[in-house]
């Protein structure tokens, strides 16, 4: 048996203003902040002597490599990413970054905002654009029902409301 896993699908190169700036936001703090708090605290630690048996060290130069793993991550997406910081000109549908309301056959509704694989831990609402429910959801009007297929089963939904949220800069 292999360790072989095939890549993972690639994802979308579109992120938000809000997401953008929250991914630099955490790669100045990684670079500027943690980055040499930990290299002092290694240094630290190696001054102690022993190397080899010397726990401190050995999760310091851990904490440093995790560091700059996530550093090179986030240079090179940030990079790769497109930022989307305006508003389609028609605003009667669905596109990247429009909070949506979805309402099911049972009059429960759920708001939701279309952004990309980036932000998703930023908030609870959002949902990726690279996902089904996003996808089935582009270039849809309000009013229009909407057939979702997840997990094999298969919901209609309603779309309430689109709404685009201006940026003030």
């Amino acid at each position: 048996m292999s360790r072989y896993r095939p890549p993972s699908a690639p994802k979308s190169a579109y992120i938000t203003k809000e997401g953008a700036d929250k991914l630099l936001s955490e790669l100045k703090y990684l670079w500027k902040e943690k980055r040499p708090q930990v290299t002092d605290s290694v240094r630290e630690a190696a001054a102690q002597g022993d190397r080899s048996e010397n726990a401190e060290y050995i999760y310091g130069k851990k904490q440093l490599r995790e560091i700059d793993r996530r550093v090179r991550y986030l240079e090179k997406r940030l990079e790769a990413c497109t930022v989307v910081d305006r508003i389609p000109n028609d605003r009667s549908k669905v596109f990247f970054g429009a909070w949506i309301t979805l309402e099911d056959e049972q009059e429960n509704s759920k708001r939701y905002r279309i952004v990309g694989p980036d932000e998703l831990d930023h908030h609870p609402d959002y949902i990726s654009i690279d996902s089904p429910v996003a996808r089935a959801l582009l270039k849809k009007e309000e009013g229009e029902e909407v057939l979702i297929r997840v997990e094999g089963k298969e919901k209609i939904y309603s779309l309430e409301d689109i709404e685009y949220i201006e940026l003030t800069v």
